[in-house]
């Protein structure tokens, strides 16, 4: 229960609860009482709880923190190594087979679990529901979700195959999926009624980011209503922290797991526990790596990672702290930008690393700020959303390495309403039904079309082929009509 302040003759708490205010006083945070007065006793006992609910020692920990790190000196960008990245001209067909064979031996073993990062809302898709379950228009009709969770089952299909030929047995591959307090429930509910698309239950795990108090300029709490605290997610970053207080490390580490694949939500074409990376992290013997697909032009408002300092560790710098003249800047040797390897968000950890990475962002309690508009009592006010990001991760690894893949092939993000310039849902249908015709062609399929070729295209399925694979029995000599979903 509560403990609500001292009672008037009335029974109506006349001052807040005197323990809480001292609290509140230690962490300069008083104000959040200051409408004490006008409000009801019902009113009171929400302000109360909601107070109750923060963890104000942490809370602090992290205003005065991230407020003090701005303005502090980082120590300047270099490019990264060539020897850290492994790119597409220069990686074998050898080397390929050998980290697909790699990879699928580790998932057939249990070692690797996926983790999904889907905290957000389709509000810029002109959605109130999760992104995930968003339909791009495939012929098929499938989300995001299903996409995804059908891309898992063909890989636990095809490593189950690659140990033991004709097996039908596998070891599922655990699915850690992220929500937020604004998509967990509806998340559940569309997994639930969509029967986990073929999955099963007990292979997928939900589990909630955090959100943290918006605060002022000067560190104080805004208050988006007499009686409540805003409040705002703490970014996908909040990944780390969520794993460590849900003891979901542990889960995993029971689970047998040693690497995890980590992704956000909104990409069409993402290669969920993809073997052929997974091959090449284990071979590397790295705590990190990330997919990166090459910078377009120099001015493409995407994050790049860098080396921070000398000998430094790998990290992305937000193309908004980018110096202009570094980012037009070509390496004479590669003749490639100097910062080319763009983050796309596709990452891959071990699971000591994540450990390492929760202690340590804890520890240092540093968040990004970010200005904006916050719902208050005074209406929308200008404030500051504290918000940690998946990328953080990096300047902690010993090692990184770069796996560089095309975008036209694992890259279709799904960001801006249809009407946008880039990034729509019709920009990523288009390139997974590219994607798919080249596959259709390249085991000796023809198509014939009523419209352009360069407007329509066919999907297959990910249950029949992950990633162009095993498709000669299904195409070869036969035509299909663009547009169409090619299934078993």
């Amino acid at each position: 229960m509560s403990e609500l302040g001292t009672t008037t003759p009335g029974g109506n708490a006349s001052s807040p609860p005197q323990a809480l205010l001292e609290r509140l006083k230690d962490y300069g945070q008083e104000d959040v009482f200051s409408l004490w007065d006008e409000l009801s006793p019902e009113e009171r006992e929400l302000l109360v709880k909601d107070i109750e609910s923060l963890d104000l020692p942490r809370i602090d920990r992290i205003i005065r923190c991230s407020l003090r790190s701005q303005g502090l000196p980082i120590p300047a960008i270099e490019p990264v190594p060539e020897s850290c990245v492994s790119t597409v001209e220069e990686r074998t067909l050898e080397e390929r087979e050998r980290w697909w064979k790699m990879g699928l031996k580790a998932i057939s073993e249990g070692r690797l679990a996926v983790l999904l990062l889907s905290g957000g809302q389709g509000t810029r898709l002109g959605s109130s529901d999760p992104k995930g379950c968003f339909n791009i228009g495939l012929p098929s009709g499938k989300s995001l979700f299903q996409l995804q969770a059908e891309r898992i089952l063909c890989v636990q299909r095809l490593a189950a195959q690659s140990v033991n030929e004709g097996s039908a047995g596998f070891v599922p591959i655990h699915w850690y999926i992220m929500t937020s307090p604004f998509t967990d429930d509806a998340t559940r509910k569309f997994f639930e009624s969509h029967k986990y698309f073929g999955l099963e239950p007990d292979q997928v795990t939900f589990f909630q980011q955090g959100t943290i108090p918006c605060i002022s300029k000067d560190g104080r709490f805004i208050m988006e209503s007499p009686y409540k605290v805003a409040k705002a997610p703490d970014g996908n970053g909040g990944v780390y922290s969520a794993l460590k207080y849900s003891r979901l490390l542990e889960d995993m580490a029971m689970r047998g797991v040693r690497y995890l694949d980590c992704y956000g939500v909104d990409n069409a074409l993402v290669r969920v526990a993809d073997p052929t990376s997974l091959g090449y992290f284990i071979d590397k013997g790295v705590a990190a790596a990330a997919k990166v697909v090459r910078k377009a032009y120099p001015q493409e408002k995407v994050g790049v990672f860098v080396r921070r300092g000398k000998g430094g560790p790998l990290a992305v710098v937000e193309y908004s702290e980018l110096d202009p003249m570094l980012a037009s800047e070509i390496n004479q040797e590669t003749g490639r930008l100097r910062f080319c390897w763009s983050n796309v968000c596709l990452h891959m950890f071990t699971l000591d690393f994540l450990n390492q990475v929760a202690n340590g962002l804890e520890k240092d309690s540093i968040f990004h700020l970010a200005e904006k508009k916050i719902p208050s009592i005074h209406g929308y006010t200008v404030g500051l959303k504290l918000e940690q990001f998946i990328f953080d991760a990096f300047t902690y690894a010993p090692s990184t390495a770069l796996f560089e893949v095309l975008r036209e092939e694992e890259f279709a993000p799904v960001k801006n309403a249809n009407g946008s310039t880039f990034d729509t849902p019709d920009s990523a249908r288009l390139l997974v039904l590219r994607l798919h015709t080249r596959w259709v062609v390249a085991a000796g399929g023809f198509l014939t079309h009523s419209v352009p070729l360069y407007a329509t295209g066919v999907e297959i399925s990910p249950l029949c082929s992950y990633a162009g694979e095993n498709l000669e029995a299904i195409c070869r000599g036969r035509t299909f009509h663009a547009p169409c979903e090619i299934t078993f």
